[in-house]
């Protein structure tokens, strides 16, 4: 899961966000004394992630709601399905319910999306992995949530890795030099626990990348039979990943070109959210 730490702090920039200066329409309408139960439902079928996500939200609105985690992150839901329950002061779950629907939503949405596209690799040696094509703020909780959908995590950020890609080749050729001099550079420069990747996009920058010995070669949108004309020639000598345009629809067809990795940039940039609602019910008075 999202470290403790971390989690906490991007719910309270959402609340912060949402609430402004208070909910004036709840605080003007329903009484503080009057409690009531938020039921959350999945309006369609999909993979959930965010559960811990959900308490957290109600916790820092009010303590004094309690949250009953009825699924759990990674579980296939189903249309109808409960997937928690919140029981407390009725407008403070009225004033936490868009906050802990907007999370939950897109986690949930993500997970599903990501368990689409492992399901259609499967029987392959293909892994599906994320970019950081995420939304600013939420990319720990988008890349647990690919997690959550049977996916893996490339960089989290600039650090975790080296990733040459075409504007960083623009730069060095613009000094006379091309792939093989990026790498060395690349090589002396990060340190011994960091691996380095390179994008290529034609046969001939595959033969170039071979040469300089790269961790990992990206081929960038190339059709699958160019990609299976890479794998060949790169023959394991490094791990290969396939990007670029990558759907659904094409995964497959990737996947059986022999690649070690998937990237998908849609898993998090223009993936659907899951459609979750909340009914609240009030105590009688």
């Amino acid at each position: 899961m999202v470290p403790r730490r971390e989690l906490a702090q991007i719910v309270a920039r959402a609340l912060e966000e949402d609430l402004g200066r208070g909910d004036v329409t709840t605080d003007a309408l329903v009484p503080a004394t009057l409690g009531g139960r938020a039921i959350i439902l999945a309006k369609e079928n999909g993979v959930l992630a965010g559960a811990a996500v959900l308490a957290e939200t109600f916790n820092q609105v009010d303590p004094t709601i309690e949250v009953t985690a009825l699924q759990v992150d990674g579980q296939p839901v189903i249309v109808g399905a409960t997937i928690a329950l919140a029981h407390g002061p009725a407008g403070s779950i009225l004033k936490g319910e868009r906050v802990a629907l907007n999370l939950l939503q897109r986690m949930s949405g993500i997970a599903t999306a990501t368990r689409r596209y492992v399901e259609a690799v499967a029987g392959t040696r293909a892994i599906i992995v994320d970019t950081r094509k995420t939304t600013p703020g939420l990319r720990a909780l988008e890349k647990y949530a690919v997690r959550v959908g049977g996916g893996q995590n490339h960089r989290t950020n600039l650090s975790d890795g080296v990733l040459i890609k075409d504007n960083h080749l623009a730069a060095i050729r613009n000094e006379g030099h091309g792939i093989a001099e990026a790498i060395r550079r690349a090589r002396a420069y990060a340190p011994h626990t960091i691996r380095v990747e390179i994008e290529v996009t034609t046969l001939d920058e595959v033969d170039e990348a071979i040469a300089a010995r790269p961790d990992i070669i990206l081929l960038d949108n190339m059709k699958p039979a160019l990609m299976a004309e890479a794998v060949r020639r790169i023959g394991g000598r490094a791990l290969v990943e396939a990007s670029g345009g990558i759907r659904l629809e094409s995964v497959r067809a990737a996947a059986n070109s022999g690649v070690d990795l998937i990237s998908v940039g849609a898993l998090t940039h223009s993936v659907p959210a899951l459609d979750i609602s909340l009914e609240l019910q009030l105590d009688r008075g």
